[in-house]
């Protein structure tokens, strides 16, 4: 018995992970070319592919439930092609062990996914982006389109670069009173991050505002009191796919005690705390699937079907991720519906297997 697990584990295993690599390969192709025109500088081919190898790891945790669907058809496809299926199942081998035999490898995968997602994937983008940026433009910078606007309190800020390492390039910040009305407005060149927890701003211009006059000093140097630290400010500024689920949270908890909305860093949050959730109502779906209508069909139209329910997840999460933050529903919400409908259908169509 211990042979014949190890054996349905590792075809469904093997089944995954080549999906998988088929999958990033792809992925991975068609970064290159797209990448092809940034080629400026340092950037040269070699640093294309890479930028290109370092996304590959947030690439795994994304294409996961995918892969993991498709291979478990793959698998169990080829199991029943042989008929080996239905000598388990004569041999006394009931549809729950069947279906805990092929979760056990996809748990597997799913923990590893989990580690990458909260500890290499992160880390292994943020540094390829700013890597990237530095090889083309010369400067390790984020969010260089519009800037970065913060909120803290009563105070309101626009940064045009935000640099790693604690330096800010283009920096104003607009102090209001509690009745709304601007009071002081601060412009800056550059702030530079000190050990003491205070900024120091370069070539700065004080404006105070009263309700008579406006009085405005320069300074070559100016010391600043924030709150604000560089790591707060790289959270802020990175995209939320980027950030890992402990990042997201504190994110999201930041903007939130600053009234800023928050909702993008939450939606991101939950589809990656709920992923091993969708991973395994798919896999569910494809041992249902196995055991039911596609049980004699070739193997092309099972990855073909595969594909198929894979797209429809994926477009609905998709779909209703925007929809949570425009219709305003909580954007668990959008994340879990897809999930509970697919762990519906697979456990409907395995009971009446």
């Amino acid at each position: 018995m211990k042979r014949l697990e190890n054996y349905v584990g590792l075809t469904v295993l093997g089944a995954i992970v080549m999906v998988l690599l088929v999958i990033m390969g792809l992925d991975a192709l068609s970064a290159v070319i797209d990448n092809l025109p940034d080629m400026e500088g340092d950037f040269g081919f070699s640093e294309v592919l890479y930028y290109v190898l370092l996304m590959l790891p947030r690439k795994l945790t994304e294409y996961l439930p995918f892969a993991a669907l498709v291979g478990c058809l793959a698998g169990l496809g080829s199991m029943a092609n042989n008929s080996e299926l239905v000598v388990m199942r004569a041999a006394g081998v009931t549809t729950s062990r069947l279906i805990w035999l092929v979760m056990r490898p996809t748990l597997l995968l799913i923990f590893v996914s989990m580690l990458v997602t909260e500890y290499v994937a992160p880390s292994a983008e943020q540094y390829a982006e700013t890597r990237k940026a530095l090889l083309t433009s010369g400067e390790e910078v984020f969010n260089l389109e519009r800037g970065l606007w913060n909120r803290d309190g009563n105070e309101f800020m626009h940064f045009n670069v935000v640099q790693s390492g604690g330096v800010i390039n283009g920096v104003k910040v607009f102090r209001f009173n509690d009745d709304r009305s601007l009071s002081r407005v601060i412009m800056a060149q550059r702030a530079t991050y000190q050990e003491d927890g205070t900024w120091v701003l370069e070539k700065a211009r004080i404006d105070k505002i009263g309700e008579q006059r406006i009085e405005r000093k320069k300074y070559t140097t100016y010391n600043w009191d924030s709150p604000l630290t560089p790591k707060m400010l790289e959270v802020v500024a990175i995209d939320p796919e980027q950030l890992s689920i402990t990042a997201l949270w504190r994110a999201a908890d930041y903007r939130t005690e600053q009234g800023l909305d928050a909702r993008s860093f939450m939606l991101e949050f939950w589809r990656k705390v709920l992923s091993p959730l969708g991973t395994i109502s798919l896999v569910l779906i494809g041992i249902s699937f196995i055991f039911g209508p596609l049980r004699e069909v070739t193997m092309g139209y099972r990855i073909f079907t595969g594909v198929i329910v894979g797209i429809v997840f994926r477009t609905t999460q998709d779909l209703l991720g925007p929809a949570s933050l425009v219709f305003d529903f909580l954007p668990i919400y959008s994340v879990l519906v897809p999930i509970l409908i697919c762990a519906a259908i697979g456990t409907i169509m395995l009971r009446r297997a």
